[in-house]
């Protein structure tokens, strides 16, 4: 008993031995793979990264054909985009000649039409009507309209309201005493009969000066010379040819001879200072860009409210709330910035507010000293309309596509607010709707007083404004989930160190 037990104890002790000589055994063999691999580590530490190879390395044969494919789709998306949006702003001059007659100008003969000259045979106005319906319509010209005075209920000022109310570009009024005066100017010999007085011509050049300056005032003049001079060659005619007419009288008043009529010209609103050009065209421009890049300035000082440094993180609504907040907040002091340049560069902006609408005035702010807060709060929503949309194009698309989406904003706002939509071809139409046109129509009424839809102006861009407010939610939520996704990829090894050895 004693032996057997103590031979079971040695056997015991043996298979224990074993055992415990097998785990040993492994544990060296981990220990050695653990100092191979260490100085396999070690020496790839001392190695450091891929030393940098030749463009037609072998190993490259893939990175150049992904490389190849990649450039290939790039500069075709690239010049998809410049031809379909760059082609918008070309295209808006394109139909110019074929538009023309979108430009209404009418031309209205009170001559001889009225107490107490309604029997005097007309002469002016008959030669002003046949030369306005003989200019020639097939393109490029303005369109000429006769009306009857009738329809303005025989009154001149009535013209003047319907072109002041936009309902056509410029008229030409022929005087109800136009013929009367002349013709007792050869035959009594009045010296203080003036030709200017014989028709007006009336416009509103604030309402887009550079369309005027270009298009419309040039066929004006034209016009003018045109029929100043075919009537001024048929009266002389008629004058000498009279022989109850006595040459010693009307040789009193060589102007009833020549020119003999010509045109008073009514401006009812000018375009004035030149200052003013920025605040209703390029300038405009800057608030575009101005909104677009608030995103990236102020992205990192908001940021800090998710960064778990010190702090807890903000929950991601309040965030959200607080941000957008924020952003309204921020146009409404880059807006006054934008606004105190024009007030700093002496843009009447206190001017009184004139009445009536068909009288010629200059600086005519339409709110008197309040014009300046009108333009400013003009400025914030259409800030806020802008730049909301930039924020939600930024969020959802991300880098670098966002500063495609600033050459299609700016693009697509300028070559509708900046030239006459009707002289553009149909298609253009949309850009009634558009934020920057409602915010040059509105500017213009505030500083110069023109015709006034300042309440369209600032629906339109008020609901720009409640529409990116609310897309402007699930634009954030897609923003937090794609840069999640990002930070749950692996993160490459820098390269730096190959690059500055290549």
């Amino acid at each position: 008993m004693s032996f057997a037990g103590r031979r079971g104890n040695n056997a015991y002790r043996t298979s224990s031995d074993n055992t415990l000589d097998g785990e040993r055994e492994q544990q060296n063999e981990k220990s050695d793979a653990g100092d191979n691999s260490g100085s396999g580590q070690e020496e790839e530490a001392q190695q450091g990264p891929p030393k940098p190879v030749g463009f037609f390395d072998s190993r490259l044969h893939k990175t150049r054909i992904d490389v190849a494919k990649k450039w290939i789709l790039m500069t075709m998306l690239l010049m998809a985009f410049i031809l379909s949006v760059l082609s918008v702003y070309w295209a808006v001059l394109f139909k110019v000649e074929d538009n023309m007659s979108a430009l209404t100008t009418i031309v209205v003969d009170f001559d001889g039409q009225s107490a107490p000259y309604q029997n005097v045979e007309a002469l002016v106005g008959p030669a002003m009507t046949q030369a306005a319906q003989q200019i020639r319509k097939p393109t490029g010209t303005l369109g000429w309209e006769v009306r009857s005075p009738a329809e303005f209920d025989y009154d001149p000022i009535a013209v003047r309201q319907y072109v002041y109310d936009q309902h056509a570009w410029a008229a030409v009024i022929v005087n109800n005493n136009a013929t009367a005066l002349l013709r007792q100017a050869v035959q009594n010999g009045n010296a203080q009969y003036d030709p200017l007085g014989a028709a007006q011509l009336v416009y509103v050049q604030a309402r887009d000066e550079t369309t005027y300056a270009n298009y419309i005032l040039p066929q004006l003049q034209q016009f003018q010379t045109q029929v100043t001079s075919t009537f001024g060659q048929q009266w002389v005619g008629q004058v000498l040819s009279n022989n109850a007419l006595d040459p010693a009288t009307y040789a009193n008043a060589p102007q009833a001879l020549s020119p003999a009529i010509g045109f008073s010209t009514f401006n009812l609103r000018p375009f004035s200072p030149a200052a003013a050009t920025p605040a209703v065209t390029i300038g405009l421009i800057y608030l575009i860009i101005l909104a677009f890049f608030s995103f990236s300035f102020y992205l990192p000082i908001y940021s800090q409210f998710i960064m778990t440094q010190g702090h807890p993180p903000m929950h991601f609504w309040e965030l959200m709330i607080w941000r957008l907040g924020m952003v309204l907040l921020t146009y409404f002091f880059l807006s006054l910035a934008y606004s105190l340049v024009s007030l700093a560069f002496l843009i009447p902006f206190s001017n009184t507010y004139p009445t009536p609408d068909t009288s010629v005035v200059t600086h005519a702010d339409a709110y008197g000293k309040a014009t300046f807060v009108v333009y400013w709060m003009l400025n914030w929503v259409g800030m806020a309309a802008l730049g909301l949309a930039s924020e939600n194009v930024t969020m959802l698309i991300g880098q670098p596509w966002t500063a495609l989406w600033l050459i299609f904003w700016v693009i697509t706002n300028v070559s509708t607010s900046f030239y006459a939509i009707p002289l553009e071809p149909g298609f253009f139409k949309w850009g009634y709707a558009w934020p920057l046109f409602n915010i040059v129509e509105a500017s213009r009424t505030i500083l110069f007083d023109t015709h006034s839809q300042i309440g369209l102006n600032f629906g339109v861009l008020f609901a720009w404004t409640a529409f990116n407010i609310l897309l402007f939610f699930p634009a954030a939520v897609f923003f937090r989930w794609k840069n999640t996704k990002e930070q749950m990829k692996q993160v490459p090894r820098s390269h730096m160190q190959w690059l500055l050895d290549g």
